[in-house]
């Protein structure tokens, strides 16, 4: 019982972390297939520490990389900039977002 209610700490605590956080783009410039990999990795994470099974880890490695896919897919470059959620992103030099005005998408 107590590593069941561990591992949804953490699963919870990794869900929070992905939510407040703006989506980067990938290295290889896909936000698809970097989405679906990070996605990946930490739902193989989450799933085999939940279960502590292989099976755990594969079926959470699955889920995982379809949410970093759709989360990843979002994100559309326009020019310089990003246009995510109905807002305009910049990218910084160290990887990092900033919103920035509407104007700069269109």
């Amino acid at each position: 019982m107590i590593r069941k209610v561990g591992a949804l700490a953490v699963f919870l605590a990794v869900a929070a972390l992905l939510a407040s956080v703006p989506v980067r783009q990938a290295a290889a410039q896909n936000n698809t297939l970097g989405g679906a990999i990070i996605g990946g990795g930490i739902g193989a994470i989450v799933g085999g520490a939940a279960t502590g099974k292989a099976g755990g880890a594969v079926a959470g490695g699955i889920i995982g990389a379809a949410a970093g896919a759709a989360i990843g897919s979002q994100m559309e470059p326009r020019g310089r900039y990003y246009w995510y959620e109905g807002r305009c992103w910049r990218k910084n030099r160290d990887g990092s977002y900033n919103r920035v005005s509407r104007n700069n998408c269109y």
